[in-house]
């Protein structure tokens, strides 16, 4: 068992040299340095939005350096107790410390297989933010009611992971729920990680707008756009554009301010409409909205970039299909991908924002695809 163990404890130090070899530990340091030297900068909070997001990536730049840190110290503690096994003649305490190494290999394992996700987000956009908008599809007042869960559940998975989130638009469905809704959530690769969920959520339950509680299916669609950067140079002439303006509604329709601050962008060549009303100014909602038509129509060229490949190198295979995972909240619980075929019947876990699994499992099947 011991000789199991010490190869099996071989083979992780391995994967993290491995893993160390595409995170590169030492640039990480550099850019604490860098990201910690600008923020303490006098004048670093004069712009509290990019301060912000430059928190954010220091806090997650630095994170990663002690992960990395208590790896090895895990390693090296594991070896330790490696050497003590075979320094004892105690039959007991060989079975104790046995029982402690395999407990702190296995503890090892899940920390690398959780790191190891991060060297998978290598497209050009993985490390951007992330755009969501989420719409409500077939099934009703049902159908609003399941997209504004979805949209609680993202949210509260970022608030977990301490990211910032912003709910840049939404439509209220008139009886309940949302028509749509749009966030931001800003963090170091959260578009690379999120990018998973876009496509079509089922949920299955009894419904609580059915005064018989039928069973009752209802859709809602998810939409990931990488947050667009003034490096990226999507030019939209004035011309192209038609700029509605109206009051920011609530529920039920209600008005929420008493001036036109809430703006419509229609994007004419290709019908793209984006709406903002989070911010408290129309021009601040106009440069919202133009960022995520920019970030819609950056995904715009990108899928015709990649059509023209699969055009050309004859592959005709569907790549995400419609419906990517099934929520089943009666007659029994369940949630299932339906790509990765991961699933648990933790329904409340997951409806409250713990979808780590599915994301790493849907990252993982990604890279298997692309692999193809």
């Amino acid at each position: 068992m011991l000789f199991e163990q010490t190869e099996k404890l071989k083979q992780l130090e391995n994967t993290l040299h491995n893993i160390e070899a595409v995170l590169n530990p030492e640039q990480l340091r550099e850019q604490v340095k860098e990201l910690s030297a600008k923020a303490a900068e006098p004048t670093f909070w004069d712009d509290p939005a990019a301060a912000q997001v430059h928190t954010t990536k220091l806090s997650y730049v630095s994170a990663q350096v002690k992960r990395l840190e208590s790896l090895h110290t895990q390693i090296d503690d594991a070896y330790t107790l490696v050497e003590l096994i075979q320094d004892e003649t105690e039959p007991a305490s060989i079975s104790e410390l046995e029982t402690e190494l395999s407990e702190n290999i296995g503890q090892l394992q899940s920390n690398l297989e959780q790191l190891e996700i991060q060297t998978l987000l290598s497209g050009e956009y993985d490390g951007r933010s992330a755009v969501l908008t989420i719409r409500s599809g077939a099934g009703g007042v049902d159908a609003a009611d399941w997209a504004q869960m979805l949209l609680r559940m993202y949210v509260r998975w970022a608030e977990k992971h301490g990211y910032t989130v912003q709910i840049l638009d939404t439509s209220y469905a008139e009886e309940a729920g949302i028509k749509s809704a749009t966030l931001q959530i800003d963090a170091p690769y959260a578009y690379g990680t999120l990018s998973v969920e876009a496509g079509t959520h089922r949920l299955v339950r009894q419904s609580p707008f059915d005064n018989a509680a039928r069973r009752q299916t209802s859709f809602a669609a998810v939409e990931v756009l990488p947050l667009i950067e003034t490096t990226d140079h999507i030019e939209i002439p004035e011309s192209d554009l038609k700029v509605d303006v109206f009051r920011s509604s609530g529920p039920g329709g209600q008005s929420v301010n008493t001036t036109d601050s809430a703006v419509r962008l229609t994007h004419l060549p290709t019908g793209i409409v984006v709406s903002m009303q989070n911010e408290k100014s129309q021009l601040q909602n106009k440069a919202a909205a133009l960022r995520v038509l920019q970030s819609r129509l950056l995904q715009l060229k990108r899928e015709e970039e990649n059509a023209q490949k699969r055009e050309m190198a004859g592959d005709v295979k569907a790549s995400w299909g419609d419906q990517m995972r099934s929520y089943v909240l009666h007659p029994y619980k369940m949630v299932k991908d339906l790509r990765t075929l991961v699933e648990t019947s933790q329904t409340d876990a997951v409806l409250d924002g713990d979808i780590d699994a599915f994301l790493d499992a849907g990252i993982r099947w990604r890279k298997n695809q692309q692999a193809q």
